[in-house]
């Protein structure tokens, strides 16, 4: 009974921006904790960005002053703001976490993908 689904990729321009949702519904109290994947035709799936319970924010080196992970309790969402973006950032980016529903019991849970494009 719970649903984690991405939004908000497309094709941008190098050096342009794009903001990334990842929206749990359904039987969910809390998102604990989060993660962004990415990964990329014929690349390993690469941990790009985490916040911990406490919020603690962690990124992978080629990301690290160019991309925002955050939450928001309310609306029970993370998001990951990209700016700067490059052609290397292009890839099927995957929001997992760990959720919380009504009856305090925790799960991961997997999103499907939104595809990142950057591209002049």
């Amino acid at each position: 009974q719970v649903q984690l689904v991405e939004s908000g990729g497309g094709l941008v321009q190098p050096g342009g921006s794009l903001t990334l949702s990842c929206i749990a519904s359904g039987n969910v109290f809390a998102i604990k904790a989060a993660n962004w994947y990415r990964q990329a035709p014929g690349k390993e799936r690469e941990l790009v960005a985490s916040i911990t319970v406490r919020s603690e924010l962690s990124y992978a080196d080629s990301v690290k002053g160019r991309f925002t992970i955050s939450r928001d309790s309310m609306k029970n969402a993370v998001y990951l703001q990209m700016n700067s973006l490059k052609p290397e950032d292009t890839a099927v980016y995957r929001c997992n976490a760990q959720i919380m529903n009504n009856q305090f019991q925790t799960s991961d849970y997997w999103g499907q993908g939104t595809q990142v494009t950057v591209s002049s």
